[in-house]
Order: structure tokens, then C-alpha cells, then sequence
């Protein structure tokens, strides 16, 4: 079995190049952030007034702000919030969204109509108008940011989830847990629930770039986490702060955002990819433990009866 897992991911990484060179950007960027007190030249938030505004030299590869922080520094502490803050919201508010699309899917009923008419309300705003309404009514910080980015997550898992629910509740194996004396909240969860965790991995990976925008979008317009927190958003709503901007206070925190969407987003549609039955066979081939599919027959091979016999 194990030398079947990797040769199914060395099958993905030849089918999939541009996803696995994302899914490496993506962990590049995660392992920046994961050990940004150690690589970090200077401290983020350590000021030197003598070094305000200036361009990249020698002594700061990515410049300095108005303050004299190294904008380097704060590029990579502010990869270890924005991804925190990203992560943590996508994990919350997809899980939710996906439980809740199990149950109104097995349900249905009254349950699952009124549960629709509250994702279609979720829904009718903007993604990013709703984490800001929500961030302002809640109160600015990192616990508010993330509520209010998972909130905005939570009809998107709770739609995909509940179709997949529909589908498998009249499988087979569903109804022998029912009948078996199996109660509504036993087969949800050992029946129904493990044919979600494909496309739940699917909505999580594709998600995580949506949340990077939000979180950046929200701290650029000042509701997001407050400063003087290193954000990408915080650091371009500080750049505008001047009349002109320099182009540096820009180019850096947007190519930052830029790079991971970019790189989250190539990994989840390769992700997308292996796991859909109808896309690529791997998933089946792990787990019932069958070989590679036969080759097609030969002409001769699927000849008529009747030429057999002739």
C-alpha cells in the first residue's frame, strides 16, 4: 500500500505539474511564516527614524517604511498572520458549513428548508461587504477577523456538502445502517460523512486563497486585525498613507498576496482533480487496492462472435 501512495502521487505530480509547483510555493511561503522569528533580519515593529522611506539597498532587500521598519521583516511576520488568520477561518467555517450540509441533506424536511432559506440570506451579500459588516459589529481583532472570514465561508460548504448528502443517502450501505437500528446521528456520521471528506478537502484548499483577499481586504479598509500587527493588508493601507506612495511599500506586500492566492488556488484544482472519480481513477485505485487499468483491446481483441467462428 505504501509504495502504491507514492506511486499515485508521483502519478499526480507528472498529470499536474503547475499544481505541484504551487502546492511547493504554498508550503514555501507556510514555512516562511513558521520560522519568520529566526529568518527575519530585523524586528517588524522596531522603528529607525534615521532609514524612513528608503528604497531597497544593500541593508533592506525590500526597503523601509515611513518609520524606518524593514519591510522584509514585516513581509514575513505578516505571511504568519495573514496565513493564520486565512487557515483558521477556512478550517472553521468550512467544517461548519459541511456539517450542517450532512444534515440537511440526510434530513431534509423543514429542517433543510429553512437551513437553505439561511445560506441563500448568507449568500445574497458579497463576501467581502458581509466580513466587513460583521467585523465592525463584532469588534476589530484577530478572533472578530476570523469569525467574520468563516462566516462568509460557511453556505459555500454547507451548498457542495448538502449535494453530496442527497446523493449518497439512498446508497446501498445507508440504507443497511438504517436498517440495521443504526439512530439519524450514527449513520450521518459512519455513512454519510466519510463520502465528504473529498470534496470538503477541495472546498478547504480552493477557500484558503478567498480568505487571503478578505483578510488583506479587510485590514487595507481598517477593520481587519489592528495594528501596529504586521498584516499584508496593514502593510498597504500604510503605503497609501503618504500622497505618493512609494512603489516599493506596494510591489511587495501585493505580490506577497499575489503569489500565495496563486499558489493555494493552482493546488486546489489539482486537488479538485485527483480526487473526482470522473477527473482521475486515484483515489479509487488507493483504496480498494486495484492495478492500473488494462490497456484498450486491440481490434482484433473485440472481433464479432461470428468472425470467431467463421
Amino acid at each position: 500500500m505504501p509504495s502504491q501512495a507514492l506511486r499515485e502521487v508521483g502519478g499526480f505530480a507528472r498529470r499536474n505539474k503547475l499544481s505541484v509547483a504551487g502546492g511547493l510555493v504554498g508550503l514555501l511561503v507556510v514555512l516562511v511564516a513558521l520560522t519568520a522569528p529566526w529568518i527575519a533580519p530585523r524586528e517588524p515593529l522596531k522603528a529607525d527614524f534615521r532609514r524612513m522611506n528608503k528604497p531597497p539597498d544593500a541593508q533592506s532587500f525590500f526597503g523601509t517604511d515611513q518609520v524606518g521598519r524593514d519591510c522584509l521583516s514585516r513581509v514575513m511576520y505578516g505571511a504568519r498572520t495573514s496565513l493564520f488568520v486565512a487557515f483558521s477561518a477556512v478550517l472553521l467555517g468550512t467544517t461548519v458549513g459541511s456539517l450542517w450540509g450532512v444534515a440537511c441533506g440526510y434530513l431534509g424536511g423543514r429542517f433543510d428548508l429553512v437551513s437553505q432559506r439561511i445560506m441563500e440570506v448568507l449568500q445574497a451579500f458579497p463576501d467581502l461587504i458581509l466580513a466587513m459588516a460583521i467585523s465592525m459589529a463584532i469588534g476589530t481583532g484577530l478572533p472578530a477577523v476570523i469569525a467574520a472570514i468563516a462566516v462568509t465561508r460557511i453556505p459555500f460548504g454547507g451548498r457542495v456538502i448538502r449535494s453530496v448528502a442527497i446523493s449518497v443517502r439512498e446508497m446501498p450501505f445507508v440504507e443497511a445502517g438504517r436498517a440495521a437500528g443504526g439512530s439519524q446521528l450514527r449513520v450521518m456520521t459512519l455513512h454519510v460523512l466519510p463520502q465528504c471528506v473529498a470534496p470538503y478537502l477541495v472546498l478547504a484548499t480552493t477557500h484558503l486563497g478567498v480568505a487571503i483577499v478578505i483578510e488583506a481586504a479587510l485590514g487595507f479598509l481598517g477593520v481587519g486585525v489592528p495594528p501596529p500587527t504586521p498584516t499584508w493588508g496593514n502593510m498597504l493601507a500604510d503605503a497609501i498613507t503618504g500622497l505618493v506612495p512609494h512603489w516599493w511599500l506596494v510591489l511587495f506586500p501585493g505580490l506577497a498576496i499575489t503569489v500565495t492566492v496563486l499558489a493555494f488556488n493552482l493546488l486546489g484544482d489539482g486537488i479538485r482533480d485527483t480526487l473526482d472519480p470522473k477527473l482521475s481513477p486515484a483515489v479509487l485505485r488507493l483504496v480498494t487496492g486495484s492495478g492500473r487499468s488494462a490497456a484498450a483491446p486491440t481490434p482484433a481483441a473485440v472481433a464479432k462472435p461470428s468472425d470467431a467462428t467463421a
